[in-house]
């Protein structure tokens, strides 16, 4: 089996890399998320011109091809670095519905500015009595005319403080948890009826709670087909899943890596603490968990790629690895750092807390873990 990536891909993980290192060090990141602003305009801007936010697209549509290995590279580093953008909101999960049911028009009107930087734009898929089901959704839209009239809520809106887009899965048909019946629709964040209330969350990433109150929406900004976007809701969720699960491989690497590091620096006794073979246990036990999580994250991407029908169960897989190893890796880290690993001056404790928050994004392990049973279950009909 062939785990070697190829030069292009080399070169993009070396970009990201390299612009980590010089221009995205912790200082940087602590000023934009101690700022008024959810993400840096100027850094979004190099995003842009460095060609990441048009890596995940067709070339027709004005991206660069890249698929799920080039996704693991890009966020692997993105997580070492802590980066603040948008980048899973915008260009997994908004611009992920986009490239699937858009048409041509609408690609061109709101995709192309996703690619070259210009947009912002979230997907707004949760809402508060869904609990991780993509399905489980009781924002209405009613046909009236020309037009559809949408009333709801939704919760967590990754980027939707600052979003110029909004897509949102409103049910036009069916019962609250039924697969058929969603549709999804492009909604001008600044519409009519339409409020949000931006907040940072714990990991100082943007976020929004919307309430939709009659908001009239034209028919022609109805992505794909009336009460089919299920399945587009689960392609996208299950990208965003996959995105944040390599981010959350990188972070586990850096904590790890950090530790050691600081272990050999700090002396007790008159010796390094990694001396003392109880804290090299207990280190060696978080780099097998940080390589058995690169695995699992490998073993998904090949899958993802090569559009594999199991895709989805190794995704589940991984994703229940990233919650169980992942909180064993950070809290590992903050009690060998001691008091200190929590304060807001260390960037251990910002590293924790962007794992706490992947740990709940797109489902916990628990949920995984009953995906993942559910999905390899065989099928009545076999």
């Amino acid at each position: 089996m062939d785990f070697s990536i190829t030069d292009e891909q080399a070169m993009l993980a070396d970009s990201v890399a390299r612009f980590i290192d010089n221009d995205y060090t912790f200082e940087q990141r602590m000023r934009i998320a101690e700022g008024q602003a959810a993400f840096s305009k100027d850094v979004w801007k190099t995003c842009a011109e460095l060609g990441w936010t048009a890596m995940l697209f067709d070339e027709d549509d004005g991206g660069l091809d890249g698929g799920a290995v080039e996704l693991m590279l890009m966020m692997e580093q993105f997580g070492r670095g802590l980066l603040v953008e948008p980048f899973v909101a915008n260009v997994v999960l908004a611009g992920g519905v986009l490239k699937r049911v858009a048409n041509a028009a609408q690609k061109e009107r709101w995709l192309s500015g996703i690619i070259d930087g210009s947009l912002q734009a979230a997907l707004a898929f949760a809402e508060p009595q869904a609990r991780f089901d993509a399905a489980n959704i009781v924002t209405t839209a009613r046909r009236d005319g020309d037009d559809y009239i949408l009333r709801g809520s939704k919760t967590l809106v990754l980027n939707g403080g600052d979003a110029d887009l909004l897509i949102i899965p409103a049910r036009s048909a069916g019962e609250p948890t039924a697969s058929d019946g969603i549709s999804l629709f492009a909604v001008d964040a600044t519409a009519d009826g339409l409020h949000r209330q931006a907040y940072k969350t714990v990991d100082a990433h943007g976020a929004a709670e919307i309430t939709l109150a009659d908001v009239r929406v034209p028919a022609d900004k109805l992505l794909g087909p009336a009460g089919a976007g299920h399945e587009c809701l689960g392609e996208v969720l299950d990208d965003a899943t996959f995105a944040v699960a390599a981010e959350a491989s990188g972070i586990m690497r850096t904590l790890h890596d950090k530790t050691v590091d600081y272990s050999k620096q700090r002396i007790q006794f008159g010796v390094p603490i990694g001396s003392f073979q109880a804290l090299q246990h207990r280190m060696v036990d978080t780099l097998i968990a940080c390589e058995q999580t690169r695995s699992l994250l490998l073993w998904a991407a090949m899958l993802r790629a090569g559009q594999h029908g199991a895709s989805r169960r190794a995704i589940s897989a991984l994703k229940y690895q990233v919650g169980h190893a992942g909180r064993k890796v950070a809290q590992e880290a903050v009690q060998i750092h001691g008091g200190m690993g929590v304060t807001w001056e260390m960037d251990i404790a910002h590293y924790f807390k962007r794992m706490t928050a992947i740990d709940i994004l797109f489902g916990n392990a628990d949920y995984h873990l009953q995906r993942y049973t559910g999905l390899a279950a065989p099928r009545a009909e076999d």
